[in-house]
């Protein structure tokens, strides 16, 4: 599971040092593709393909289908850490997420996020006051 926040930076050749304790998950090969919210989701191969099993399965006669398809696959980049645990980020990807120098690299339990320091806390700032007002009606149990 990915937990915590990280800040590395981004190299000039557009590498991000991924943080030490998410390494061994992803050593043996990862997926980056674009997520919601401008960021970029890091999958471990294996749970990317679980979690993409009921989209490749979906019936690509639906528009909605080809297009959530067309658009998760053409920007996802299958990479693997270099020995210092570094990974390249397509200019693509970096361009979708805004990201330039400054990251900030997010735990989120199945994933890794990726997103660009301003814009991370602006949505971590929007999310505060909604995360504190959930309750049990949202997530019984917690």
């Amino acid at each position: 599971m990915f937990l915590g926040t990280h800040t590395p930076k981004l190299d000039e050749k557009g590498r991000l040092i991924l943080p030490a304790k998410f390494r061994d998950e992803l050593a043996d090969g990862l997926v980056i593709t674009r997520a919601q919210d401008r960021c970029l989701a890091i999958w471990p191969v294996a749970t990317f393909i679980e979690q993409t099993q009921a989209l490749r399965n979906a019936p690509s006669s639906s528009k909605q289908v080809r297009d959530y398809q067309r658009m998760l696959a053409s920007g996802a980049s299958d990479e693997t850490p270099d020995k210092q645990g570094r990974i390249t980020i397509p200019p693509h990807l970096r361009t979708y997420a805004g990201l330039d120098k400054d990251c900030v690299v997010v735990g989120a339990m199945n994933r890794v996020e990726v997103w660009d320091a301003a814009a991370w806390e602006s949505y971590a700032g929007e999310q505060e006051t909604a995360f504190a007002e959930m309750n049990d009606e949202v997530f019984p149990g917690l």
